[in-house]
């Protein structure tokens, strides 16, 4: 299970993180504490809510996130495995990407719905690194 800092969630999102403790503390997305106190989040509710936030008015009048040199950290949102091909979602911010590519490089990565990744984009190719 992959778990997210509420600074790695703010970032995820492309939010600050005084925004990200806000929604938290609203219940908007759930925490939970680790055994040091710091507050996480589950990479499962965080996906589905990064999909909720892009759907709808967040609210949030800060900058649009962007991407530098094309590359669109994020969060997998959905996996969906055929017998050879693959197709991976990411939100990034605002941004919902999808990938086409095999199933073994999905599994290679060991992508799931929930961790981090960066979508590449070249030309009208998505590329996928796991962070």
């Amino acid at each position: 299970m992959h778990f997210y800092t509420i600074g790695q969630a703010a970032r995820l999102l492309g939010v600050s993180p005084d925004t990200a403790r806000r929604w938290a503390d609203a219940g908007r997305v759930a925490t939970r504490r680790d055994e040091s106190g710091r507050r996480l989040i589950d990479g499962r509710d965080l996906a589905a809510f990064s999909v909720e936030l892009a759907r709808g008015d967040s609210g949030n009048e800060e900058e649009p996130y962007t991407s530098a040199r094309n590359a669109f950290p994020g969060i997998v949102t959905a996996v969906k495995l055929g017998d050879v091909a693959a197709q991976v979602e990411i939100q990034a911010g605002p941004h919902r990407l999808v990938s086409l590519l095999t199933r073994e490089a999905v599994e290679e990565l060991g992508l799931e719905v929930g961790m981090q990744a960066t979508a590449r984009v070249k030309s009208t190719s998505v590329h996928i690194d796991r962070a």
